[in-house]
């Protein structure tokens, strides 16, 4: 239990971190954070939880999932204030998942005009990116988006005489 005058009620902890009391009784429940409890039962978190809320919102402003931020946040101690070098590790699996997720927000916004730039707005019936919903018969998914290569679909779609 943290000494007294290092412990915050979650009034505060909801004041100082900009989280709804409900979100912090939850995060307590997915034990993305711990609270210690009074004599009378009332939850007082230490200082330090307000780091950890602050990651995940953070964490969940860019997209990760509660069961991401679980694992990130793993390799800290939940108990007490992380090391330099805990924060470290944390921070290079971080940069790890945000790489990926970039990516991906790069792809997305590279090819997103040419998947709705003709204005017919059909995957099915395009004749430029998925003549005879070429990119179908590979698959369920958005199959471009999942590495399907557009010259390959349009190939296959050319040998069997649909296309452009």
């Amino acid at each position: 239990m943290p000494a007294k005058d290092d412990s915050l009620t979650i009034g505060e902890v909801a004041a100082r971190s900009g989280h709804a009391t409900s979100a912090i009784r939850f995060y307590e429940a997915e034990r993305l954070i711990v609270a210690s409890r009074t004599r009378a039962g009332h939850r007082t978190y230490a200082r330090h939880v307000l780091r950890r809320l602050a990651f995940i919102r953070s964490a969940q402003r860019v997209g990760l999932t509660l069961e991401e931020i679980r694992e990130l946040l793993a390799v800290l101690p939940a108990e007490r204030s992380p090391t330099k070098a805990q924060w470290g590790s944390l921070s290079n699996a971080m940069r790890r998942r945000l790489d990926a997720t970039m990516a991906e927000l790069e792809q997305l916004r590279d090819t997103l005009t040419s998947c709705i730039g003709c204005g017919c707005l059909s995957l099915r019936t395009c004749p430029l990116s998925n003549p005879g919903d070429a990119a179908g018969r590979r698959g369920a998914g958005a199959r471009y988006w999942l590495g399907d290569d557009p010259a390959d679909v349009m190939a296959e779609a050319a040998a069997r005489g649909v296309g452009p």
